[in-house]
């Protein structure tokens, strides 16, 4: 249980950095406040748990507290839905009602094809045999 936790921790420091770079990168590179770095973390966290869980999923096997330190620490902090819903509300409160919207659907829509076309691709290279 102890090297799980450790596990976990481990990845969610390595997690949280990434998604602070990243997240600052892309938003450095665009003019307004539309929250494009948030944006492009959680839709790249969704599809790198789509091939991540394709390969889990799939002929190879992987440990639970490797398990444990991808899904649960690196992915769940690198993903930022929580800051997410922070943004989205400050829009709403800063009645930027247009953006919040399209910020809603477009981290949802985005995330579900992230996870989708990361699961496809990695079950499609996973069948042709790819080690």
């Amino acid at each position: 249980m102890i090297a799980k936790l450790a596990m976990i921790a481990l990845g969610g420091a390595v997690g949280a950095l990434l998604r602070y770079g990243l997240a600052g990168l892309v938003q450095r590179m665009v003019v307004g406040t539309f929250p494009v770095g948030t944006l492009a973390v959680n839709v790249l966290g969704c599809m790198a748990i789509g091939i991540i869980g394709a390969w889990a999923a799939g002929p190879y096997l992987v440990r639970e507290e490797y398990r444990a330190l991808i899904f649960i620490g690196l992915l769940g902090s690198f993903t930022t839905f929580s800051t997410f819903g922070w943004e989205t509300f400050e829009l709403i409160n800063s009645r930027q009602f247009l953006r919040a919207g399209a910020n809603v659907l477009l981290s949802n829509g985005l995330g579900l094809a992230g996870v989708w076309i990361g699961y496809r691709i990695t079950t499609r290279w996973l069948a042709m045999g790819a080690t």
